[in-house]
């Protein structure tokens, strides 16, 4: 008669999959908690202990660590020898192994957990288990995930036994259980100890995708198992076609970006940088105005908002061509309106706030860099100014605006803006005042398109590091900027201040740089 041993944490399904061991002839082993929930299911179930000879001690530590039990899962059926060694010590043969392991990652995760909680959801008999059956996969079937009973159990009916081919891939499966397993606690050991030479990293394939950044490079999308919002791992996806390696990268500046505000917000972007961006009344005036700020570097974009998408956004967008629309949730008439683009990718976006701290990882030839992620923006006070002139109260709220816009866009970088809009949008310039043109002639062709002149506008401008030499608040003063705020902390700071207060620019300093690269 064939043995299984079943000890599990996650009992999902085990009781169906142990019966139908039991209906196809099986003996059952199991240990404490998975032991009485069989029997209580009225299945007939050995003790580990009368197995091992040996109580469980130690409040159950060891009860597993036995060689009755390691002897018969790691004895060889084709060696006479370990036949010979296995009958003299009385052990019999287990032929199956369900285990999965204490729940350590629930367990770390709960904010009042205390070290001991911690060591004690070690599991040590588990691992062992899953090791010595995986490594006899020739022999042994060895099932750690719920998802893989049912496979098991068609391939036992139909043959009496697994597959060979079945069972290489659940040795691999409990060899990634256990390495996952212990990567977990190493990491967290070796934050209590204060060590920092290593890094381990856990991530779970999402998708395969069809090209990586051009056709001829293979990429793949990989999901964290830590779950945060503002995530396309765990965005739903309601239409259209799968996402590309640029959408998602894309995507994910977008979702940076409208991570930033509070009040209904809308941003269209391309290649990493945003091209329009507004905040408005409702979602319908964002997206009117982040529309309005350019038109024609948006076909082809992709817009983020904070805000359901509604059915007047809806129709709003439908007519533009978009690769991308990311929102909290969207209506069932927006859905009805959008979905009839069968292209057009739709994701539902978890938005909700979190105050924790997130770790950014940029890949390099042999190496990783790893950094927080710059998620603290400063609000922009009238105290901050540095200059003569001061900032009118009216035009705080586009100092801000602006502040919070030009720390996502790519360094260099420099944006215009007015009344909670983008004009123009200088990005990853070799040289600053090179930026500072671009914006600055886009904020003007979008006045004289409308035969209305750019210096009568007061505008507002923001940088994302401080200027190196004046020439920008020179250049700033041909087109009318009224105001500016900067990180500061240039040596020539100084000259930058004396030429906003020749003409008259209010400027502040945040003491805070936001470079992208």
């Amino acid at each position: 008669m064939k043995r299984a041993l079943f000890s599990v944490s996650d009992k999902t399904g085990v009781v169906e999959f142990a019966g139908a061991l039991v209906s196809l002839g099986w003996e059952i082993i199991a240990t404490g908690g998975t032991m009485k929930l069989l029997q209580d299911s009225g299945l007939k179930v050995i003790n580990i202990s009368e197995v091992t000879g040996f109580p469980e001690i130690c409040d159950g530590r060891v009860k597993t660590l036995h060689p009755k039990v390691h002897g018969a899962l790691l004895g060889r059926r084709d060696l006479e020898s370990h036949r010979r060694q296995l009958q003299e010590n009385g052990i019999e043969y287990i032929d199956l192994v369900c285990v999965n392991l204490y729940p350590f990652r629930q367990t770390i995760s709960k904010p009042d957990v205390t070290m001991e909680d911690a060591i004690e959801n070690i599991d040590i008999g588990g691992p062992s288990m899953l090791r010595s059956a995986a490594k006899n996969w020739k022999d042994v079937t060895v099932v750690c995930n719920p998802d893989d009973y049912s496979t098991v159990i068609e391939e036992i009916k139909s043959t009496g036994n697994t597959t060979p081919e079945t069972r290489l891939k659940l040795s691999a499966k409990a060899y990634t259980h256990t390495a996952e397993y212990d990567m977990m606690i190493a990491t967290y050991m070796r934050k209590q100890a204060g060590l920092n030479e290593k890094l381990f990293l856990e991530y779970d394939l999402k998708q395969t995708l069809r090209y990586g950044e051009n056709p001829h490079q293979q990429a793949k999308f990989y999901a964290s198992m830590e779950k945060v919002p503002y995530s396309l791992a765990t965005a739903e996806q309601l239409n259209g076609k799968e996402l590309s390696y640029n959408n998602i990268q894309d995507a994910n500046a977008a979702l940076n970006i409208v991570r930033e505000f509070d009040e209904p917000f809308c941003v269209g972007l391309k290649h990493m940088n945003p091209c329009g961006a507004a905040i408005g009344k409702d979602v319908v005036e964002a997206w009117q105005k982040t529309f309005e700020a350019d038109k024609v570097s948006i076909f082809g974009g992709i817009v983020a908002t904070n805000r359901e998408i509604n059915k007047e956004a809806a129709e709003l967008m439908k007519p533009v061509f978009l690769e991308i629309i990311m929102a909290p949730s969207f209506s069932a008439e927006a859905l009805e309106v959008l979905c009839t683009k069968k292209n057009l990718r739709l994701l539902k976006v978890d938005m909700n706030k979190d105050t924790a701290s997130h770790t950014q990882y940029v890949s390099m030839n042999g190496g990783l860099l790893v950094q927080d992620q710059d998620l603290t923006t400063k609000t922009v006070l009238p105290e901050m100014c540095v200059t003569e002139t001061k900032p009118q109260d009216a035009d705080m709220a586009d100092l801000d605006f602006a502040w919070h816009i030009v720390k996502h866009v790519k360094s260099n970088a420099i944006v215009v803006v007015k009344n909670g809009m983008t004009l123009g949008v200088g990005a990853g310039q070799m040289n600053r005042i090179g930026s500072a043109e671009i914006a600055l002639k886009e904020a003007a062709a979008a006045f004289a398109a409308k035969g209305e002149d750019v210096k009568k506008a007061g505008l507002i401008m923001a940088s994302d590091g401080f200027f190196p030499f004046d020439d920008c608040v020179s250049l700033a003063a041909e087109y009318g900027v009224k105001a500016i705020v900067q990180p500061g902390g240039s040596i020539r700071d100084n000259d930058s201040i004396v030429k906003a207060n020749e003409h008259g620019i209010a400027m502040l300093f945040t003491g805070m740089r936001h470079f992208k690269h």
